[in-house]
């Protein structure tokens, strides 16, 4: 019986990896594969790298982030769980490293020092409240405002299945965050920089850019903030790389 049971779960999980609409050949697959390098860069900074590197104003957004895709998660067409599961982990894993970075900049006032970052817990749980609450009560404030008289294209982008009362307009919006974060850090030390991290927004970036037209409702406000993202990554990550090959060579030069 156990065998039968072991054969019968192998062949489940094989005909899932192989399924024509979001299998390993898909961006269905490939899309949450790239956000699961976020959760792999969360971790690995958690456990590798001192909460100096942590960027609070990056890690608060993915937070948001994160909370938002998994609602998109699960209503997009397809539903995709492989996404759903990737979101959950990255949820506890970046309010992980939040509470590290916080902990931190505390450090850092305490001893009379500046802080690298600025975060207000307050804020932070004031836009989390706020979403809990545009998903409780989003679809009773819809009905309340298409009530009232509006010009018909305002009506038509206020029901729109990717409009402003679903998660389909809220999670890439929000993700717009995470762009506007990477150039919050633009002026930021090379070396407070995460690589993993950026390695892992600008694989996101790139692929998601894809994923936006294949996923219904089709989604260009997911598709723009994914090109951004890809691009200010890009930066971010050529920064890093620059100036790791820089202390290469000045090494090598004061060993010859």
């Amino acid at each position: 019986m156990t065998g039968l049971s072991s054969v019968l779960s192998l062949k489940a999980l094989r005909a899932a990896i192989n399924h024509p609409e979001h299998g390993w050949k898909t961006t269905h697959f490939w899309g949450p594969v790239a956000n699961w390098g976020l959760v792999a860069a969360a971790v690995y900074d958690a456990t590798n790298k001192g909460p100096e590197v942590i960027s609070l104003p990056m890690t608060s957004s993915l937070c948001i982030y994160s909370a938002l895709f998994m609602g998109f998660a699960w209503r997009v067409q397809p539903r995709n769980y492989l996404l759903l599961s990737c979101h959950a982990f990255n949820e506890a894993a970046q309010l992980y490293q939040l509470s590290r970075g916080y902990a931190y900049q505390q450090e850092l006032k305490a001893r009379g020092e500046t802080a690298t970052d600025a975060f207000s817990p307050l804020a932070f749980g004031s836009l989390l409240a706020m979403g809990a609450g545009s998903v409780i009560f989003g679809s009773q404030i819809q009905n309340v405002v298409l009530r009232a008289g509006m010009p018909q294209r305002v009506r038509d982008f206020m029901q729109h299945p990717a409009g402003p009362f679903t998660f389909h307009f809220w999670a890439p919006s929000w993700k717009w965050m995470l762009s506007v974060s990477n150039l919050v850090d633009f002026n930021k030390p090379v070396e407070n920089i995460s690589t993993m991290q950026q390695t892992a927004l600008c694989a996101t970036g790139y692929i998601w850019t894809r994923y936006s037209f294949v996923i219904t409702p089709v989604n260009y406000n997911l598709a723009a903030v994914n090109v951004c993202l890809a691009i200010t990554g890009t930066y971010q990550l050529g920064r890093k790389l620059k100036s790791e090959w820089e202390k290469q060579q000045a090494s090598t030069a004061q060993k010859e």
